[in-house]
């Protein structure tokens, strides 16, 4: 699956590929050539309501066979920086992109052990409720973050685990989970790692590929998918090396969509099948 939720993140993308500020119209730009070019060979992709789905809708850009997922989170973050919270989109309607074609939601939770952690469960058993109420499935990703001041003796793979234990019992019906190491491990200790968070969040879960260096991307899903991941929602490894400010379809094309495609065939020989992660018959 595809992500192309990013919002200012996305700026920060384009500034540190081609050097230029670009406004807003250059992002709903992307993605929809984003989605004409990748859906074809994605099994879902995940846009934004502020960039993506308003102009994706309108050029009719999806492919038929591919799955949307629309963010509900409203995102607290500095120009420039990274997400520091979340909280739930006050002007999503789940009715009305259910109406618009979309099968599941995803929130974004930054995950610390701090005063604000009781707050973060809330939102996402809030955000999981709602998602049900309205027939859609609900995406949960959490980014662990140490707390204020703890960075130095702080245990990264200790709180993801906690963090898959903590959303895992919610129930969500896919976890979206940081890559064990970020990537950058063995392929025994990355694998030993991902079937760790398997146990830890009790329910089917995909890596995304924020933190891990992009030429990692392919060994690092490789290892959580035969630690019993079932795939990936990821943006920056399938299609951050391709931004460019012209000839940017011609480039997802060569570049993106190839990428894509390796990465749906390994996913199909290795990974764990959602519903085998559910207990869903067959």
């Amino acid at each position: 699956m595809v992500a192309t939720d990013q919002r200012e993140s996305l700026r920060t993308i384009y500034r540190e590929a081609t050097g230029a500020l670009v406004d807003d119209e250059v992002l709903r730009r992307f993605k929809v050539s984003a989605a004409r070019v990748l859906t074809p060979f994605a099994s879902a992709i995940l846009v934004d309501r502020d960039y993506g789905l308003g102009p994706i809708l309108t050029a009719d850009a999806l492919d038929p066979g591919c799955g949307l997922i629309v963010a509900a989170d409203a995102l607290v973050q500095e120009p420039g920086g990274p997400v520091t919270d979340s909280d739930l989109d006050a002007g999503l309607s789940p009715a009305t992109v259910r109406v618009q074609g979309a099968v599941a939601l995803k929130l974004l939770i930054i995950w610390r052990d701090d005063g604000e952690r009781e707050r973060r469960h809330r939102l996402a058993e809030t955000f999981i409720g709602s998602c049900r109420t309205a027939g859609l499935l609900s995406v949960v990703e959490a980014v662990v973050r140490a707390p204020a001041g703890a960075e130095l003796h702080w245990d990264r793979e200790a709180a993801a685990l906690e963090a898959a234990r903590e959303i895992g019992a919610l129930r969500p019906d896919l976890y979206k989970a940081e890559m064990p190491y970020l990537g950058q491990a063995e392929a025994a200790q990355m694998q030993e790692g991902s079937q760790a968070l398997t146990e830890a969040a009790g329910r089917p879960w995909v890596v995304l590929s924020a933190g891990v260096p992009l030429e990692r991307f392919e060994a690092a899903v490789e290892s959580a998918c035969h630690g019993g991941a079932s795939g990936f929602l990821a943006g920056r490894a399938i299609w951050s090396d391709a931004i460019t400010l012209d000839g940017l379809e011609a480039r997802l094309e060569a570049i993106s969509a190839p990428r894509l495609r390796r990465l749906g065939k390994l996913v199909d020989a290795v990974a764990r099948p959602w519903w085998d992660a559910a207990g869903v018959p067959t």
